[in-house]
């Protein structure tokens, strides 16, 4: 195949065309909106670039040549193909700009992604979202498919493969249900105390759950017994209900807290914060759209 840095330039080929329909060089580059001195010298590197004369020139216009008159025609299917390309090409990113397709750990889905996707449908009303609702380490799975565009997750670190930046600090909590010994107690619970309860989890893979196992690994330490829930809001039915204590995001037990359904319960020694980051693939731009969602999330 001929190398690319010997292919015609594209522009210059439809001058050329508009040369051989107006008759002239000046009409031809109006039509492109350049300038005659412009338009000549393009014209003269294409026929180096080709290595035929295309146009003769003279005082009172240019015609073209045999070859030139030939390369025209051979170029107008190009061109045709070319402007196919371009309408495409606007397509795609017209659907682009005004599609948003997200991922997000459940927390962030349920208490703060609303109040973040309002903010944004208040600037620009045209925008679609779609959301996938999933645990940290599914979130990858989503974008090693390509079915997402941002993502929204919480743990102790990044995940594999993709690059973000944190937008938000949260917490978990200890709670348990206001019949639960704990409920009552007055002095901070250690770590070994934590690791002999049968706590109510999240599932493995989910950023909420890996926090609090990742808190207790620091001291040697791992949840004794653990029933596993896939629902934030299971797990808060079943602390109130007195299946044992968990812990969670302190976004999503501040109504429970507030009217008494849940205690927190003080524990010493124990680092429950962690970042709510904003993910995207590695080595991929973030899109318009993620952008202005990202600028809006920042901004509130």
């Amino acid at each position: 195949m001929t190398p690319p840095s010997s292919w015609p330039d594209l522009g210059a080929l439809e001058l050329l065309a508009l040369v051989a329909e107006t008759g002239s060089i000046r009409q031809g580059a109006v039509r492109v909106g350049i300038s005659q001195p412009a338009a000549s010298l393009r014209l003269r590197q294409l026929e180096r670039t080709l290595g035929v004369t295309l146009l003769e020139r003279a005082s009172t216009g240019a015609r073209l040549t045999a070859d030139g008159a030939a390369v025209v025609g051979w170029t107008e299917p190009i061109l045709r193909a070319s402007h196919v390309l371009d309408r495409g090409v606007r397509a795609l990113r017209a659907s682009q700009d005004s599609q948003l397709r997200l991922a997000a750990s459940l927390t962030v889905a349920e208490y703060l992604l609303p109040g973040w996707l309002a903010s944004l449908h208040a600037a620009s009303p045209e925008v679609s979202v779609s959301l996938q609702m999933a645990n940290s380490n599914d979130v990858v799975e989503l974008f090693a498919r390509g079915a997402v565009d941002l993502g929204f997750v919480e743990g102790p670190s990044l995940p594999r493969g993709l690059q973000g930046r944190t937008v938000l600090r949260d917490e978990l909590v200890v709670v348990v249900g206001a019949a639960h010994p704990w409920a009552r107690r007055r002095s901070a619970l250690s770590p070994d105390a934590l690791a002999r309860a049968d706590f109510v989890l999240r599932e493995r893979g989910s950023g909420t759950r890996d926090v609090f196992v990742s808190a207790l690994a620091r001291h040697g330490l791992e949840p004794h017994g653990v029933i596993e829930l896939a629902s934030t809001t299971a797990i808060k039915e079943a602390v109130m209900n007195g299946l044992g204590p968990s812990a969670l995001s302190r976004l999503a037990v501040q109504s429970e807290l507030s009217d008494g359904r849940l205690r927190s319960v003080e524990c010493r020694d124990l680092d429950l914060r962690r970042a709510i980051r904003a993910v995207w693939p590695r080595a991929t731009n973030l899109s318009s759209l993620g952008r202005q969602l990202l600028a809006t999330v920042e901004a509130r």
